[in-house]
C-alpha cells in the first residue's frame, strides 16, 4: 500500500485527487495538507510513502518544502504536481530532490502511474520538461572529472537513466539483474552527490558526462 498526502492550498483539487486516488487498491491519502507549513507540522503524524505537492502556496513553496522535507525525512518521496512550467521552478525542485515533476495539465492516468512509478524508487518527469533537461546541455560544465571517477559499466547505466528507463529495462539491456542495477544507481548517486534519479539525469546532462538521446 502506498501512503500518501496531498499539499495545495486549493480544496477543490484536493478533493478531486482524493476521490482519484482512492480508487485505486494500492493507494491511501494518509492525510491532506493546505499550506508548506502545514504539511510539515503534520507529515510526521501522516508517516507518507509520499507526499505529492503543489508549487505555489502561501508563505513557503513547494521547492521550499521540499528541501526541509529531504533535510529531514530523506526517505520520503516529493512529487511535484503543478501548473508551472518555469525552468527555474523545475530545477529548483529537482535540485532540492524532488523525485518527479508532473504538470497540472497531465491525464489522470499519469498522475497515478507516476505515484506507482515514485513510490518504486524511481523518477518521472513531465514530458514538457524533459524537453526543457534535454536542451540544458548546452550550459558548459566539466565533464572530464565527473566521467572519470565513473566506471565503464556505472556510465552505461547512467546513460539508461538519462533515457529514462527503469531499473527492469535497464538490466534487460544490459544482461544484468536488477539488483546489480541497483547496486550500480547507488554508487552513481554516491559519486556525483545526488539525491534523486532526476538530480542524476540533471547532473548527466548538463554536464554531458553521457551522449544524450535523440529527442526527434
Amino acid at each position: 500500500m502506498i501512503n500518501l498526502m496531498l499539499v495545495d492550498d486549493h480544496a477543490i483539487l484536493r478533493d478531486g485527487l482524493r476521490n482519484l486516488l482512492e480508487a485505486e487498491e494500492d493507494i491511501r491519502v494518509v492525510g491532506e495538507a493546505v499550506s508548506g507549513e502545514d504539511a510539515l507540522e503534520k507529515i510526521k503524524d501522516c508517516n507518507p510513502d509520499i507526499v505529492l505537492m503543489d508549487i505555489n502556496m502561501p508563505k513557503m513553496n513547494g521547492v521550499e518544502v521540499t528541501s526541509l522535507l529531504k533535510k529531514n525525512y530523506p526517505s520520503t518521496k516529493v512529487l511535484i504536481l503543478t501548473m508551472h512550467n518555469h525552468d527555474e521552478f523545475f530545477m529548483s525542485a529537482i535540485r532540492e530532490g524532488a523525485d518527479g515533476y508532473l504538470l497540472k495539465d497531465a491525464p489522470s492516468q499519469q498522475v497515478i502511474d507516476a505515484i506507482r512509478t515514485v513510490a518504486n524508487g524511481e523518477s518521472v518527469i513531465h514530458p514538457t520538461m524533459t524537453k526543457k533537461l534535454l536542451n540544458f546541455h548546452q550550459q558548459k560544465g566539466n565533464p572530464e572529472e565527473e566521467s572519470t571517477i565513473l566506471t565503464e559499466r556505472e556510465k552505461e547505466v547512467l546513460q539508461c537513466l538519462v533515457e529514462g528507463l527503469s531499473n527492469k529495462e535497464i538490466a534487460d539491456r544490459l544482461f544484468i539483474s536488477d539488483k546489480t542495477v541497483k547496486i550500480h544507481v547507488s554508487k552513481i548517486f554516491k559519486k556525483l552527490n545526488v539525491k534523486s534519479r532526476s538530480q542524476v539525469v540533471i547532473y548527466a546532462v548538463k554536464n554531458q558526462i553521457v551522449p544524450l538521446p535523440n529527442t526527434k
